[in-house]
Order: C-alpha cells, then structure tokens, then sequence
C-alpha cells in the first residue's frame, strides 16, 4: 500500500463524504478513490436501514448478478464467519475473512462455496458506523492467490468508516430526485425461495425503478430480496404462526420515503409476498430525527412535539419538568434548523412529501 497514493485517497474520501453528495454519487466516488489506495477487484456498498440492518440500495462493481442470491442466503441464513450484523454489533466494525477465520480462509462456508468458485480470495468487509448507528455496509474483494489484506489497509478503512458514515447519514436529509415517481399505490412481488421472482403488479414495477441498485441490473434489487431473506431466517428461529414480519425503509431515486415488507403466503406454493408502498409518517419521523443526530430523549420529545403533544403533556409522559422539556426542544431546534414546533413538523413531514413538488 503505498502511503503517498493513501494519504491523497484519504484526503479525496473525506472531502467527498462531507461534500453533500446523495448516498449513491457518494459510494460510486469512494470506490474510484479506494482503487487509488488499496489492491481490489471487485466491490460492494450498501446503505442499509439502521433499525433493522437491512439493505436499502446496492453499488456494485466486478460481482456477477449470478453469485447475489449465494451472498444473500449466506449473510441471512448461514452461520458463518464476519457478517455485517456482527461488523456492525461488535466492538471490530473493520475486519478481512482472513483474520476471522485466523488465517484459514476455508473455515468461512462463503469462501468456499462462494469466492472461491468466483475466483475470489480474501474480503475486507466494513460496517460504516456513526454515534452507533450503522448507515452503510461495504466489502472489497481480491482475487485468488493474491495477499490477504493487511493490517495497514484495515487500519487505513477503519480511519475513514467515520467520515462516510456521516455523508450517507447527511445523504439521508437531502431533497434530492433523480426520478418521477411512477406511482403513489402499493406494488407486489412474489418471490421463491431461490430468490427468483415470480410475478409482479405493475404498481411494483415502477418501485423497482425507483430503488434499483447501481449499476441497474435484471435482478430484483437487493433491498428486496433482502427482506425476503430476514423472513426466512426468522421462520428458521421463531414460532411458527409466531414470526415477525420484517420491514425496511428506503429513500428512493425519487427523493421520497418508500417502506419494503414480506410475508409467507400460503398458496402459490409458499412464495413470499414482497410489498413496496410509500412509508406512513409513522415509520419515517423516526428515522429523519435518527439522521439529525439526535440523543434518544431529543427524539422522544421531538416524536411528541410530531404527535402534536403539548409542553405540558409532554412532560407528564416523560415525568420530567417543562424546562427540561424546553432545553431538550432548543436542542432539537439547533440540530435540525428550525425556530418552532411548526417548523420542525413541516421540515420532518416533507422529507417524505417533498418530491411531488420537485418533480417535473
């Protein structure tokens, strides 16, 4: 790894992950820039719903379309070694195959039965983290035979997740569109437990056009098969009658809100339902207040100030006194822009309505 090339890429990526760029413009950049710093051959970053884990977008670069649904049944239905969720909820949110399985790559059921058929060697996967919250996920690929990654460019990874934390939580807030909405109803995809889809609406259609991942490809994006994926793991581990229906949220190439969830269908030979609609205020209030940075009594009241809670109400619910309830209102003002509690509704609310005016 040479350091000069290194210190000019790390220079690149944090002026670009602070340069206001929406989240896809954003990963496509890095990539260019880390293919200046480290040895790599193929790439993947996703952003991904901080509740839940789950992928909301893809920017792929040198993985066939064949080999995502062997990644996806891997990362949600395989027990294996450095997943994202373990990146994203341990104390190493960097880490290479190659020193999770301690130098023995073909521990990993992912190495053997994924990268090695692809020609692959060792990964060097990340959970981009901010304040706690994971925004993003990323994995950089070598090819077979070539070194392991090294300690160095872990380290040097480690350095930057911070900095493109904060671009796709910032890209979170911006009102930009790429795209009109196709459509404001609800879209239906069914999909087999191989991934492939079986059938679509054509409501569902004009989703997918909106939360494709980059570049566009025949398969259904990601975020879709994704939750798809929780489904199944969740009836592997729950109750049956008892599981929980999994539910991401996505901001689309449209600029609006839009919210993905599954369920298992009894006929067509047990196919699982994927459902597309535009998100309730409900699931995106949270979400944007999350993207302000908020601390978790910051977005309590501003949830309550949304609810159309008084200061008094308020601080009957939370059992603490009305100034406190107004120290902890300035602070939200300060971190989202506004002045008042009508300011703030309508700066929240139109994350999710705004693009029915910006489009054509």
């Amino acid at each position: 790894m040479d350091s000069t090339a290194a210190a000019r890429a790390q220079q690149a990526i944090v002026r670009l992950s602070h340069a206001g760029l929406d989240a896809r413009a954003l990963r496509v950049a890095v990539l260019a820039e880390l293919r200046k710093a480290i040895p790599l051959d193929a790439f993947w970053a996703a952003t991904v719903d901080p509740t839940t884990l789950l992928f909301t977008g893809s920017v792929i670069d040198g993985i066939p379309e064949y080999a995502t649904p062997a990644f996806l049944a891997n990362e949600f239905l395989a027990d294996d070694a450095n997943t994202f969720v373990t990146l994203a909820r341990g104390l190493t949110p960097v880490m290479s195959l190659y020193e999770a399985t301690g130098g023995d790559l073909g521990k990993s059921a992912r190495y053997r039965d994924i990268l090695t058929p692809l020609g692959y060697g060792d990964e060097l996967r990340a959970a981009v983290l901010s304040d706690g919250a994971c925004w993003g996920v990323l994995c950089l690929h070598r090819s077979a035979g070539d070194a392991p990654f090294s300690a160095v460019e872990r380290a040097f990874l480690s350095q930057l997740m911070p900095h493109l934390a904060e671009g796709l939580r910032a890209a979170l807030l911006l009102e930009h569109a790429e795209i009109t909405p196709g459509t404001d109803g609800p879209g239906v995809l069914l999909i087999a437990d191989d991934f492939t889809v079986l059938s679509t609406t054509p409501a569902a259609e004009c989703w997918l056009a909106e939360i494709g991942d980059w570049p566009p490809r025949a398969e259904a994006p990601q975020a879709v098969r994704a939750v798809a994926a929780r489904l199944w793991a969740s009836e592997r581990t729950g109750q049956p009658g008892n599981v929980t229906m999994p539910r991401v949220r996505i901001h689309t190439r449209a600029g609006r809100w839009a919210v993905l969830h599954a369920s298992r269908l009894s006929g067509h030979g047990g196919a699982t339902a994927v459902i597309v609609e535009q998100a309730p205020s409900a699931d995106v209030a949270p979400l944007v207040l999350q993207a302000y940075r908020l601390t978790a009594r910051e977005t309590r009241v501003a949830q309550l100030v949304l609810l159309g809670r008084s200061t008094h109400e308020i601080s009957a619910e939370l059992c603490i006194s009305a100034l406190t309830v107004q120290d902890h209102l300035k602070a939200v003002f300060e971190k989202t822009g506004v002045n008042n509690r009508r300011s703030l509704v309508a700066q929240v609310f139109a994350q999710q309505h705004a693009t029915r005016t910006s489009g054509p």
